[in-house]
């Protein structure tokens, strides 16, 4: 197991220098000038080879691909001020290091995700799995029911509504917002309960659907047929031959869509005016803050790779055959 994580740690490392390289040259090496943007529009010529100077600009373009990869190993200097490693450069529009930016808005966009994830993970599979149990009956259908409708649902049109029932017309809850988990535990969730709550419910009718034709292919193979043809009961056959194999598509597709639950994450955000890093894009976007663009593009990129490692290693431990290949 050791010697796979090994591996897949090395790939992850290397695809994420590309995935550097390829974000450097496609904002720094573009055609629109770097120092213009931030110098703003009535910047004068001195003012403007300052910046040039300053940003490193000046400078040959292998050079200044190598500053930026070293910062973010070793950190940069800047005029303003040092800037550690990790650094991913200077917003032009916030005047901070993008790192510091990044970070302060991380544990938000973490806790929806996180909190999303353990939502539609539980309820998804474990409704999948007790309509695949009860296959036929009341439960299955209402399970199938529901999940085919909540498909059909997407965050920007589930949020408000939401948003209108529970928060503007009956005020049941207050407004979604962010406080962190270390200060006040359930704070925390009653200000975040609704925006995970719905970021959640288009993945949990996904992998209920998932999950129960999972189940049902496993059930129906010969070594489950086999187990019950011995006398083993109906559970035991269920968790001890059929759940784990069931995980195996289901773990494969968690892989594919974790991108996917970031950019939900980023609509979330928006949907429920909630300052994390989806918005920071944004922002980053409208202002033509390249750094902050970039910036959060190599963070992104990073955790998504860091969760298809993690999902590397569960579908290892589900399935040991992935360890040799």
């Amino acid at each position: 197991m050791l010697q796979f994580i090994l591996r897949r740690s090395v790939g992850a490392v290397v695809t994420l220098f590309l995935i550097g390289a390829a974000t450097f040259f496609l904002f720094v090496a573009a055609p629109s000038d770097y120092a213009s943007l931030a110098c703003g529009k009535d910047c004068s010529p001195a003012r403007l080879e300052d910046i040039r100077h300053a940003l490193g600009l000046d400078q040959p373009l292998a050079q200044q691909f190598f500053e930026f990869m070293s910062g973010i190993v070793a950190g940069r200097d800047f005029p303003e001020g040092d800037c550690p490693a990790p650094c991913l450069g200077r917003s032009f529009y916030y005047g901070d290091n993008v790192t510091s930016i990044i970070m302060d808005r991380f544990p938000l966009t973490l806790s929806l995700t996180v909190g999303a994830l353990f939502v539609f993970l539980v309820l998804g599979i474990g409704a999948g799995m007790l309509a695949a149990y009860r296959r036929g009956s009341m439960v299955d259908k209402v399970a199938t029911g529901a999940s085919m409708v909540l498909s059909s649902f997407q965050i920007y049109f589930l949020g408000p509504i939401v948003l209108l029932i529970f928060v503007y017309s009956t005020g049941w809850v207050e407004d979604p917002k962010y406080v962190p988990f270390t200060d006040n535990p359930l704070g925390w969730l009653a200000g975040l309960w609704i925006p995970m709550a719905v970021m959640a419910t288009i993945f949990t009718a996904q992998y209920t659907r998932m999950a129960r034709s999972s189940m049902i292919e496993q059930l129906s193979e010969e070594h489950v047929r086999t187990a019950r043809a011995k006398g083993m009961g109906k559970k035991y056959v269920f968790f001890r031959y059929a759940w784990r194999g069931s995980l195996i598509p289901i773990v494969t597709i968690l892989g594919i869509d974790l991108s996917a639950l970031l950019g939900g994450g980023v609509v979330t955000e928006l949907t429920f005016s909630l300052q994390g890093i989806g918005r920071l894009a944004v922002d980053g976007a409208v202002t033509k803050d390249l750094p902050l663009t970039m910036g959060v593009m190599l963070v992104g990129a990073f955790f998504i790779l860091l969760l298809n490692i993690l999902v590397d290693i569960a579908y290892a431990w589900i399935d040991p055959r992935v360890r040799l290949s």
